[in-house]
């Protein structure tokens, strides 16, 4: 067979000149068939799936990439969102018009961040914008932060990450009225300096409220958890030593010295960060049914969840919802983990326990939005983040909440992941901007 792809290594950009070329694919191919026609303007493949006939992008690119989406809200001032770590897009604005570049990659090497500033540059010219002020996340760490912070202009506004999330999908239906937002993903900075990525809030493009989150629980060893699904595991174990005997096969097959060190960073408090995170919960779940306990490539534990439950209509087992003493409540799912382990060693078939955990989490999702709506008196919800690139979460969560009479907005133009993160700063930034303007 004839395989025709983007030439790159992983977390590297395109190669874009046959002597770039030659030197840095050596080793992914047999031969080269050259062109003298270099590539001007990286763009990667676009990858979208089907979900009940519906578009959802995984990665928008080639093909889509620069279209410009419109903004509800005029910005007054020419502006450039920065977007985030991972997935990185950026934004130009002038007016009402959005310009979402082509998915960059995660900023994580110099080579990234030459891909970054030659994509900033190309679009600037291109639709001659030079913008006044720059838009970032709240992270401190991020690379991204960093270029926003240094960039020559006259103001810097930073969006927290979720509320992008949520203020991405409001301005691609052109809402500007408050929603209740469902933003499920691996990792955002919080408010609190903890991990953030379960989180349902009460959110308008000017700012928002934390209604409600998952239990937080440590990552033993931080980062290294996102590549170990059995450390995330850990730390939920961790919260009910009691529990322990439904996590075994998280374990099996990891170094007894490593599973020993990791508990002890957990102990002490060492790089065993606090995380609500829905996309580390779904990893925790893969690694006790003892599907995953390692992945090779990001959300590699929660797609083969996913793949494993197929189209099963699942049973909601066990879980707790909490008030948080702050008027909003905290989803406990450590019931669920311990039923999810304890079945499957008594012979329950992975497949039907994945298919339990979806109807759970998406049963739970639901009863949080539905307590959330109550509250704030909110009918329309808004479902983003990474985890509901899931179809299955998707499904179940939105057609649920739609057959209850609320209205469900979930992304279309850009993917739920962090790629449409710049949208959602420049659509909140701007906002903030006309407000400001019109005081």
């Amino acid at each position: 067979p004839l395989v025709m792809t983007s030439g790159n290594i992983s977390d590297e950009p395109i190669a874009t000149g046959n002597a770039e070329a030659l030197v840095r694919l050596r080793t992914l191919a047999d031969g080269f068939l050259l062109h003298d026609r270099d590539i001007i303007s990286r763009y990667d493949d676009s990858v979208v799936r089907l979900v009940d006939g519906h578009p959802i992008f995984l990665r928008r690119a080639r093909g889509y990439a620069p279209l410009p989406l419109d903004l509800p809200v005029a910005s007054p001032v020419p502006l450039v969102a920065v977007g985030p770590h991972l997935k990185n897009t950026l934004t130009l604005v002038h007016g009402r018009r959005a310009y979402v570049s082509q998915h960059i990659g995660d900023l994580e090497n110099l080579e990234m961040l030459e891909h970054f500033q030659t994509t900033l540059h190309r679009l600037r010219r291109l639709f001659d914008i030079d913008p006044q002020v720059a838009v970032r996340d709240h992270h401190p760490g991020y690379l991204s932060t960093r270029v926003a912070d240094e960039f020559d202009c006259s103001r810097v506004i930073a969006i927290q990450h979720h509320h992008a999330h949520v203020a991405a999908v409001m301005a691609e239906y052109g809402r500007t009225e408050p929603v209740i937002g469902v933003a499920y993903d691996g990792t955002g900075y919080g408010d609190d300096g903890k991990v953030w990525g379960a989180e349902i809030l009460e959110a308008d493009l000017l700012g928002y409220r934390r209604l409600a989150h998952l239990t937080y629980a440590p990552l033993p060893g931080g980062d290294r958890a996102v590549r170990a699904p059995w450390r995330t595991a850990l730390g939920y174990r961790s919260l009910d030593h009691g529990a322990a005997a439904a996590f075994a096969l998280a374990f099996r097959g990891v170094d007894p010295a490593e599973l020993e060190l990791a508990g002890r960073q957990i102990d002490r408090g060492i790089n065993s960060p606090m995380a609500s995170s829905m996309g580390r919960l779904f990893d925790a779940a893969s690694a006790v049914l003892g599907l995953r306990h390692r992945v090779r490539y990001e959300g590699q534990a929660a797609m083969e969840l996913e793949a494993v439950a197929g189209r099963r209509i699942g049973s909601e087992l066990p879980y707790r919802l909490e008030d948080d003493g702050a008027g909003g409540w905290v989803l406990d799912p450590l019931p669920l983990l311990v039923t999810l382990g304890e079945r499957r060693q008594r012979g329950a078939e992975v497949k039907d326990l994945a298919a339990d955990f979806h109807a759970t989490v998406a049963a739970a999702t639901v009863q949080l939005v539905l307590r959330a709506g109550d509250a704030t008196g909110r009918r329309t919800v808004v479902l983003s983040g990474g985890v509901f690139q899931n179809a299955l979460l998707l499904r179940l969560v939105s057609t649920d909440l739609a057959a209850r009479g609320l209205d469900v907005l979930v992304p279309r133009a850009l993917s739920p992941n962090d790629g449409a993160i710049s949208y959602g700063q420049a659509a909140a930034a701007a906002a903030m901007l006309h407000r400001e303007s019109a005081a």
